[in-house]
């Protein structure tokens, strides 16, 4: 009977172990601020502004709380905004003007899972990472361009030939 008992709450234990760590796991995977950090001039008046405007629906994808300073998520990680990154300076990499604002698709930091833009001539820059497929990377970056207009200009977008 001892050892019949011994097993039943041994059993117990394994599967409240189990569960807690599968509970554990899934919230990990689900965390909106998953993998993210803040950017170093994520503290900045303009970053609190940008993010505080920041839209509760963005191109069909909802609006996540991650706690990070600077940092705004839709959707599963779909759109990634960080306020306050370093500014891009004369580029190769391609630059185009949306709604008003200078962005440079970062081709180093790009990978086929996810677009890296970042603002040109604005400081603190702000960096939009898109997941292709997730949202329409136009409809976003229209959506999205408003946001940093009220960082001061500085310079054009200009490229290395």
């Amino acid at each position: 009977m001892r050892l019949s008992r011994r097993l039943t709450l041994t059993a117990t234990a394994g599967a409240v172990l189990l569960a807690t760590a599968g509970a554990v796991t899934a919230h990990r995977l689900t965390d909106p601020a998953r993998g993210l950090t803040a950017a170093k001039g994520a503290g900045d008046a303009h970053c609190r502004q940008v993010t505080r405007k920041a839209p509760e629906r963005l191109a069909g994808k909802e609006r996540r709380s991650v706690g990070l300073a600077g940092v705004v998520v839709w959707g599963g990680q779909d759109v990634i905004l960080r306020c306050g990154v370093t500014a891009p300076t004369v580029t190769k990499d391609p630059c185009f003007e949306a709604d008003g604002v200078d962005w440079v698709l970062d081709a180093r930091q790009s990978t086929p899972e996810r677009q890296v833009l970042v603002t040109f001539g604005r400081t603190p820059a702000t960096q939009v990472a898109i997941r292709p497929g997730g949202v329409p990377t136009d409809e976003a970056l229209l959506d999205l361009s408003h946001l940093v207009t009220a960082t001061p200009k500085t310079d054009e977008c200009r490229t290395a030939h």
